[in-house]
């Protein structure tokens, strides 16, 4: 993480795990159908959170800005199997990484999982990057 982090590891461990929560929380089951509603429901909450949470009034301005750019990312991985068959529950093979070229002392990036997601049958991994404006 970079010196500069938009807000204290804490709160973005907070807003990544309310994120989750609010799409996923009354899921009982991985499912398919609803993946890319999960994911796009998990960015927008995550984006949402961190603008009102780091904007500011600027001199002149009518609006508020952050002073960073967001990007968030969800990935969602399916278990092989049931959570409820514990003989035939597996994980399916998965690998992520980033790279970037930047301010160390301005920019960042922030992972998470969601743990809550394994006795739904699936991990849900959660990458929050900033930069300086």
């Amino acid at each position: 993480m970079g010196v500069s982090s938009p807000l204290p590891t804490e709160q973005l461990e907070q807003i990544a795990r309310s994120a989750c929560e609010k799409a996923i929380g009354e899921a009982g089951l991985y499912d398919h159908s609803k993946v890319a509603d999960w994911n796009t429901e998990i960015i927008q909450n995550i984006l949402k959170s961190l603008i009102e949470a780091t904007s500011v009034k600027v001199e002149g301005a009518e609006s508020t800005q952050p002073a960073f750019k967001y990007i968030a990312n969800s990935t969602v991985i399916q278990h092989i199997g049931s959570p409820s068959e514990p003989e035939k529950h597996g994980r399916r093979g998965m690998h992520s990484a980033v790279g970037a070229y930047w301010n160390n002392e301005k920019d960042g990036t922030y992972s998470y999982k969601w743990e809550a997601a394994e006795s739904k049958g699936m991990d849900i991994v959660i990458t929050i990057t900033w930069i300086a404006i």
